[in-house]
């Protein structure tokens, strides 16, 4: 009890002590002052200054000469370079000069104490520095001894607990603090460590209330410690959050949790992509769920982050995905027919097949898209097909070219958490098209690659399966997408290089190659008028004679499709705009002249038929790529240990067919001793003229056997008949296939008859009647029908 009354008793006395004036004599009227930019001088308390200005420089000299007393005074604005008195304030700090040292560079450093409040009162002239005189500034305190000490405790306690708290406050301070007795130097200590601005330094040294003052640096003290403490928590919350990441994140992260905690910060990308979210009007709860998880995870990401940007890009592509956009289908079926006739001619079963789906669609709104193949040679119109069905639908158009694809992530997509990582062409298609129920041509699928980074055709099982493809998964995106809604076309130029399970996904239909009247008509509808548009012609400028089209399609051109003659007709095009812009005179009709001189004499032969009945000479019916041809087959006898030589450039299946016709001739004149001499004295030699043109199938079987027979019984074949079909050692006719082209190659070419297997019979009621004019179709069984029918008397 005694000890502690002896402590209050001490510090009584030190703050009866720290009120002594050091103006007691009042010497000091006119005192160097010394102008201070940021810092606050305190009583009791040291500080360093360094000094630029020659003022101060002058004023510090001077008072270190005469007394070593100076007066320091804070600037109102720290900017003031050269501050009057009305800069300064009025409350400041009697001071002494405890070392001075000057620099090399002109400046000078001070170390000063401070040792009582003082204030200004007045001002006296100096043209080097300013003087002033200087009255004692008094210290109150309106608090009891006991509360005024146990403010002052409360006061140290809490600059300690700042002091262990806080890097910002020199831990060497702590030493000084717990040794000083002397309670307003202990309250001017507290305010010069604190980080506070200068005018408010300034302000609790204007105070001549000791308890407002001690209130105040309370106030402050607090304000720190809950700023400490702040920190720590945000500390720890981020450090369960961060482990081990790197200093920047680590800070960025201290920002957005400061952010939170203060309710201010905002990102832009969350809230916009709300919006989309909220304009897409999502019913399906479990995609509505997956993209608040997907939003979720973004607004904790920071900006700055490699995540960040992987991350918006997926919902940027993901929420622009039409999960409920549509197009409204025309279901006038009268217009559908007038487009779809409009761009193509012929196509007959394609155009049907859309307008039966369009039928079925107005019935059934909720009908699962076809899936359609279109399989033909190159230039008929497969791809172009496309666009004209989307017009007569009424949807978008989009295509995705399969020439050439290896990658099975180009259909599914990349996994997201992949550097560069895309999603499928697929998806990316549909977000272009902006609708989910698109006419979508998949061009060249069977030209699609396969190698060590996948099989694209598998990916294309799923897809094209009108079961599964209504969760088509990408694994990009990493959600279902339905496109049942989907009208796909491909397109393909050999059926064989399909995989079966992909081929059985797909409704094929067969384009075959124009006819040369087909051709004619497009030509006169569709080509001659877009070149001639697309060359600044008019109708008056150049016409085409219809007569010179048959050469000029036979003649300089040998396709399937339409592409060459489009680019002939534009050739002469061309050579008529150079014509009328070089004022040549020319004709407007062009005639079959005009076409040799500009084009140049016919780049192709074309077979014609046989204008006499030969032995041994017969004519087969060829299918090619470009459309369908006359085959002509010669036979001839001669001696020879190989009893069948057959040349040509034949495949392996000719050869077969050639064999199978002569071991069925030896046994069909079994009872013919002329025909037996011959098979045993003679060997055979067939030949089939253009050597350089390879030549397979199993369709000449007739025609060989027919060339042979003729050959045996020295009976000419009759140059009226064509053959095509296959035969087997029964002396059976089997059907074969391309007899459109065939029946048109024959027709075009002169032939008056043509010998068919029964079976084929349907084939050549799908024929326009109109292209079979003029042309004969026998249907035959049996080999014995066809030599009866196809070999002449031998006197004829």
């Amino acid at each position: 009890m005694a000890n502690s009354q002896n402590k209050s008793s001490s510090k009584k006395n030190n703050l009866e002590s720290s009120k002594h004036h050091v103006l007691s004599e009042g010497v000091y009227d006119r005192l160097p002052i010394l102008p201070l930019k940021r810092a606050v001088m305190f009583p009791k308390v040291s500080l360093p200054i360094a000094m630029t200005r020659q003022k101060s420089i002058e004023a510090c000299q001077a008072a270190y000469r005469k007394d070593k007393w100076i007066l320091a005074l804070t600037q109102r604005e720290e900017t003031d370079a050269e501050p009057d008195v009305n800069q300064l304030f009025e409350v400041g700090t009697l001071c002494s000069i405890d070392k001075i040292v000057r620099l090399p560079q002109g400046g000078m450093n001070a170390i000063i104490r401070g040792h009582q409040r003082v204030k200004l009162n007045r001002i006296h002239s100096n043209t080097l520095y300013y003087e002033g005189k200087i009255e004692a500034y008094e210290e109150e305190n309106t608090m009891d001894d006991k509360s005024f000490m146990a403010l002052m405790e409360e006061v140290r306690d809490s600059t300690l607990e700042l002091m262990h708290s806080s890097n910002d406050i020199k831990a060497e301070a702590l030493y000084t603090l717990k040794n000083i007795n002397d309670p307003l130097h202990l309250l001017n200590f507290v305010v010069v460590s604190l980080p506070m601005p200068s005018n408010e330094k300034q302000e609790l040294l204007r105070e001549s209330t000791i308890v407002k003052r001690l209130e105040a640096i309370q106030e402050r003290l607090s304000n720190e410690l809950q700023i400490i403490e702040l920190k720590r928590m945000i500390h720890e919350k981020t450090r369960e959050d961060i482990e081990q990441q790197q200093r920047n994140f680590f800070l960025t992260q201290q920002l957005k949790t400061i952010q939170e905690e203060l309710g201010t910060g905002q990102n832009h990308d969350v809230e916009r992509f709300k919006e989309d979210l909220a304009g897409l009007e999502i019913t399906d709860q479990q995609l509505k769920a997956h993209f608040d998880r997907e939003l979720q995870k973004l607004e904790r990401m920071h900006t700055g982050s490699p995540e960040y940007g992987s991350q918006t890009a997926y919902l940027e592509f993901a929420l622009k995905l039409p999960w409920n956009q549509s197009t409204k289908d025309s279901f006038d079926l009268k217009h559908t027919r007038q487009v779809l006739d409009k761009h193509h001619f012929g196509l007959k079963h394609v155009k049907e097949r859309i307008v039966e789906y369009l039928a079925v669609l107005k019935l059934k709104q909720d009908a699962k898209a076809p899936i359609l193949c279109l399989v033909g040679p190159p230039g008929v119109g497969k791809t172009s097909l496309g666009q004209s069905i989307a017009e007569a639908l009424g949807r978008s158009y989009t295509r995705m070219a399969f020439g050439g694809l290896h990658d099975e992530a180009e259909i599914r997509g990349h996994r997201k958490t992949y550097i560069g990582a895309k999603p499928g062409r697929i998806l990316q298609s549909l977000k272009r098209a902006e609708c989910n129920n698109p006419v979508f041509v998949l061009d060249e699928i069977d030209k699609i690659g396969k190698d060590f980074r996948g099989d694209p055709s598998s990916a294309l099982l799923e897809m094209l399966d009108p079961e599964q493809n209504v969760k088509f998964y990408d694994n990009y995106l990493e959600y279902e997408f339905d496109l049942s809604n989907v009208f796909f076309i491909a397109t393909a130029n050999d059926l064989s290089s399909i995989p079966l399970a992909l081929r059985d996904r797909l409704e094929i239909i067969e384009v075959q190659g124009y006819s040369i009247e087909e051709k004619l008509e497009i030509a006169t509808q569709h080509l001659i008028p877009q070149q001639r548009e697309n060359h600044g012609l008019s109708g008056k400028q150049i016409k085409i004679d219809r007569k010179i089209l048959p050469d000029l399609i036979q003649g300089y051109t040998r396709e399937s499709g339409v592409r060459q003659l489009n680019r002939v007709i534009g050739s002469l095009m061309r050579s008529k705009a150079k014509d009328i812009v070089e004022e040549l005179p020319s004709k407007c009709l062009i005639r079959k002249p005009y076409l040799v001189e500009r084009l140049g004499p016919p780049k192709f032969a074309h077979e014609t038929a046989l204008t006499q009945s030969k032995i041994g000479v017969a004519t087969g019916l060829a299918y090619t790529p470009v459309g369908g041809d006359l085959l002509f087959i010669e036979a001839s006898l001669h001696r020879g240990e190989q009893k069948l030589k057959l040349t040509g450039n034949l495949g392996n299946v000719m050869k077969e067919s050639a064999q199978a016709a002569y071991t069925f001739l030896q046994s069909f004149y079994r009872t013919d001793k002329e025909v037996m001499r011959l098979l045993d004295e003679y060997s055979i030699h067939i030949h089939v003229p253009a050597g350089a043109t390879p030549k397979d199938g199993p369709s000449a079987g007739i025609a060989l056997l027919v060339c042979m027979a003729s050959l045996l019984t020295k009976r000419p074949v009759n140059h009226k008949l064509a053959f095509s079909g296959e035969i087997t050692l029964r002396g059976d006719v089997l059907p074969v296939g391309g007899i459109r082209e065939k029946l048109l190659a024959a027709r075009r070419y002169g032939v008056s008859e043509v010998l068919l297997c029964a079976s084929n019979a349907h084939d050549v009621e799908e024929i326009d009647k109109a292209h079979l004019l003029d042309l004969e179709v026998t249907y035959v069984e049996h080999m014995d029908e066809v030599i009866r029918a196809a070999l002449l008397n031998a006197n004829a």
